[in-house]
């Protein structure tokens, strides 16, 4: 009896392993096209044999367990690559947006610069015309019109960018609470089963942390219990076993138009926008610090850089009607945020000072209790200002009225709503400031060859404009009182106001004079040889209507640099801002490339080796359905020698 009850065991064993065996590859063969899972085998092992006299004689086989075949390293490799192209993509989709926005001919700056100089050379051709003088008026209402457009659009950019974090932080909201559920899941049906592993439920886990890391890059740690921690950022615990954190949308400290992301765990919560990487919420991120936010800074530099030069030099012209000219176009000031967590009562304001010297670039405003210290938002360079304003530094003034407190902060922005602000300031065509001020003449007595030419208003401001309109003051004359020396004569009095020297045939400046006691704001040039007794009137230029000086320096401005310390023209600045969207972007559209395939390298390799292939399941169904029918055989015949066994006992 014991041979055919060995048999009866060994077979049982066989039959119920083979049984498991049939009943997973069944199970492989229903979820091949099920995403996210993992193909499972049985793991089999032979029993523990009996001892015979001459040696052991086997008892069967045993199922260990039903494990899927899974790989750590690779899984992570597909979170790796899956972040990084859902980082890439969402970037790619916004940067593109940007870059057929400014190079677009119908909503680019380009068409609208060089359509505002056209007019303006046009009114220097003919000063006097009314039309021509209309004409510039509306293509400089045009060049303000396209500011506010590109402004406007990338504004659009900026409010979409939120309303795409506040719907990529609802979905990781619920996958993390998703995978804490499952998590939870997992560690009681492994307790159930005596730490057999839920193959099912951890395919679904595996599955929703593949989708997590489309949106955000994780970081996966599994524990004792079959639990999986996920953490994000900078090791931020976003699910902790059966526990999900809660990210959520909040306003940036210093402006609540900009939306930041905050983790919250039980009771602490923590601003972790800076911290995220990969997935679609770091290209989100990513856009919106590389491109969107420097883009609508070069914009607005760009609009400071127009008005302020323009306005500069149409102030120190003559309009139609004999006065002097005023500022063409209007802006607002620099952006000025203070931090919510303020607790002084300082008030911080900025000017545009010199726009040679304007960067793009952001700036906090620190208060160390002692000192107020810049830092550069860009290089992150800092610089220790004083303990009080006002303060002249990187093209503008900064003023500071209040006590602020040690850790107080301001955030200041010199150019991000310039674009926005910039209006036209002159209406009536008269109004535009194509003459020059000055009026210079030799006398019809003069027997050199000097000749004086007016050749620069350098301070509008000076009293010699503001004593009287529409006269100098005082008006003077330059009377050579030999051909190297002259005086200088108040025409009104003829008091001698100054004197000077003259290299004959070499041209001079004259104001600042030789000793620097005179400057009247304006400078004329000397030129060719005087004589003795010859003289020069300088005078305002009442009646000069067809003087077309100042619409020439205006439209000069157009090749004049007047960015990056006089390096950099109009025209240049917006093609440097064109090149640089459109750089980033291409290399976004590379890189995207590159990183979908690398992401479908992985998810093929994964698929070879946990993928189920229906012909390799198909022959294993068929191996074991011969095993099961080798072990039923098994069973029979021990029936039979039993029963046989048992006959021969009843004879």
């Amino acid at each position: 009896m014991g041979t055919s009850g060995d048999m009866l065991g060994t077979g049982v064993s066989a039959l119920l392993a083979t049984q498991r065996s049939l009943a997973t590859v069944s199970h492989n063969i229903s979820n091949v096209n099920t995403e996210g899972y993992n193909r499972q085998t049985v793991s089999l092992s032979a029993r523990i044999p009996q001892p015979a006299g001459n040696g052991f004689i086997g008892t069967g086989v045993q199922s260990l367990t039903v494990q899927r075949v899974y790989d750590q390293f690779i899984n992570t490799q597909v979170l790796v690559n899956s972040a990084s192209s859902g980082r890439l993509d969402s970037y790619y989709q916004f940067a593109s947006q940007v870059d057929n926005l400014l190079a677009d001919a119908n909503t680019g700056l380009s068409p609208g610069l060089k359509d505002f100089f056209n007019a303006t050379h046009d009114v220097a051709t003919d000063p006097t015309s009314i039309p021509a003088r209309q004409v510039m008026l509306s293509q400089g209402q045009s060049l303000v019109d396209r500011f506010h457009t590109l402004n406007a659009n990338l504004d659009a950019m900026s409010r979409g960018v939120d309303q795409d974090l506040g719907n990529e932080v609802t979905t990781v909201n619920s996958l993390a609470g998703s995978i804490a559920k499952l998590n939870n899941d997992i560690s009681l049906a492994m307790g159930m089963a005596g730490g057999q592993p839920p193959n099912d439920l951890m395919d679904q886990r595996d599955q929703l942390i593949e989708q997590l890391s489309e949106h955000v890059s994780v970081q996966v740690i599994s524990q004792d219990d079959g639990s999986k921690n996920v953490f994000i950022g900078n090791g931020q615990n976003l699910v902790i076993g059966n526990t999900a954190a809660t990210l959520s949308v909040t306003a940036n400290q210093y402006d609540a138009a900009q939306s930041e992301i905050s983790l919250t765990l039980g009771s602490n919560s923590v601003v972790v926008s800076n911290n995220l990487s990969g997935g679609s919420i770091g290209g989100l991120i990513e856009f919106r610090d590389q491109i969107l936010n420097p883009a609508r800074n070069q914009l607005g530099r760009l609009a400071i850089g127009i008005a302020q030069s323009v306005n500069d030099q149409h102030q120190a012209g003559m309009t139609l009607d004999g006065n002097l000219g005023q500022d063409f176009f209007t802006l607002g000031s620099p952006q000025v945020l203070d931090s919510t967590s303020n607790t002084g009562s300082a008030v911080v304001t900025a000017q545009i000072g010199n726009v040679a010297t304007l960067t793009a670039d952001d700036y906090t405003l620190n208060y160390n209790g002692s000192n107020y210290l810049l830092t550069n938002n860009t290089t992150n360079s800092t610089q220790t200002l004083g303990a009080a304003g006002p303060f002249t530094v990187a093209g503008m003034t900064i003023n500071v009225s209040g006590s602020a407190n040690a850790g107080d902060r301001f955030t200041i922005r010199p150019t991000r709503d310039a674009a926005a602000g910039i209006q036209m300031a002159v209406s009536n065509p008269r109004d535009i400031a194509a003459a020059s001020p000055i009026a210079a003449a030799a006398a019809a007595a003069n027997t050199g060859t000097g000749a004086i030419s007016s050749t620069a208003v350098t301070d509008i401001t000076n009293a010699a404009f503001t004593t009287s309109a529409g006269a100098l003051s005082p008006p003077i004359s330059i009377r050579f009182t030999s051909p190297t020396t002259y005086e200088i004569v108040n025409t009104t009095t003829s008091a001698v106001l100054d004197t000077g020297s003259y290299t004959p045939g070499s041209g001079k400046d004259v104001f600042p004079s030789d000793n620097l006691t005179l400057d009247y704001g304006y400078q004329v040039h000397l030129t060719g040889t005087p004589a003795t007794g010859d003289t020069f009137t300088v005078n305002y230029n009442t009646g000069g209507t067809g003087d077309n000086r100042n619409a020439l320096a205006l439209a000069g401005l157009q090749t004049k640099g007047a960015l990056d310390n006089g390096r950099t023209t109009y025209e240049q600045a917006y093609g440097q801002l064109v090149s640089s969207v459109s750089t980033q972007t291409h290399s976004a559209q590379l890189n995207l490339a590159a990183q979908t395939t690398l992401l479908s390298q992985s998810k093929e390799q994964r698929a070879s080796m946990s993928g189920v292939n229906l012909d390799e399941e198909a022959a294993n169904m068929l191996r074991f359905q011969q095993a099961y029918q080798a072990a039923a055989q098994v069973i029979a015949t021990a029936s039979s020698m039993f029963d046989t066994l048992l006959n021969a006992v009843r004879s």
